[in-house]
This record gives C-alpha cells, structure tokens and sequence, in this order.
C-alpha cells in the first residue's frame, strides 16, 4: 500500500451531492475534529488522487488516509465510520468479504449523480467546516 504523509485526511467528489453529505455526516459526528477534508478538485485532492490511483476527472472512490495508509472504497468508509463515536460497531462489517462489500460500494459510486444529483461547482462548507478542508 501506498502511505502519505497527513493522516485522517478523507479525499471526496466535491461535486457529488452525495460524497459532500458524506463529509457532513462526518463532521457532524467527529467530535474530536480527528477527519480532515479535501475536495478531489482541489490541486491537494488531485495530488493525493493521483498519489493513490484514482482518476480525478473521473473518480470512482472516495478514499482515506488512516494510519498512513490510503483505503479506498469500502474499507474508507468502514474505517472513517468505524472511528467515530457510537459507530464502533461498524468494524463488525469487516468481516463481510471486501469482494462483496465493494460490489455493493461499486453500484452506489456508479450511479451515484444519477441517483443523487451533482453540482455545478465544488460544494462550499460552512465556516466551521472550512478550517478542516486541505486544498
């Protein structure tokens, strides 16, 4: 695996409607503001995208780095949602095989601006929200 050097950083479609109600999900969660945040348009997201092997023109993951290590798919979301208070018990969903757990991520990511929709430009966070974004 490839590592990078900021940790707890999750890499996200700043256009997709639903990958920038991920991220609000998190940071309404994370407590501990351990999550940081960067748009795959930003010339950091684009860096790390391509550090990783995801297209940034046309992502089909959204990713994060934990432990130094990139996750990508199913694994980023179990491991960002696993980290968060109360939603320990998503470890448990490691045990699924990775295979079908991605099957299923994989569907989702496909259809994801048919089904939810895309903005124009970048979604723009709230004030709070901006300190945690990396560009």
């Amino acid at each position: 695996m490839t590592s990078w050097p900021d940790d707890d950083v999750i890499l996200y479609d700043g256009v997709c409607i639903f990958c920038s109600r991920w991220v609000r999900f998190v940071v309404a969660r994370d407590k501990a503001r351990r999550f940081r945040f960067t748009p795959i348009q930003s010339d950091y997201g684009t860096r790390l995208a391509r550090t990783f092997g995801i297209d940034p023109e046309d992502p089909d993951t959204n990713a994060v780095v934990h432990g130094g290590i990139a996750w990508m798919k199913s694994d980023a979301a179990l491991t960002v949602l696993s980290h968060l208070p109360g939603w320990g018990w998503t470890s448990a969903l490691f045990a699924v095989p990775r295979p079908l757990r991605d099957a299923v991520y994989t569907l989702i990511a496909r259809n994801r601006y048919r089904i939810f929709g895309k903005y124009e430009t970048c979604f723009v966070p709230d004030t709070d929200m901006r300190a945690r974004v990396l560009e």
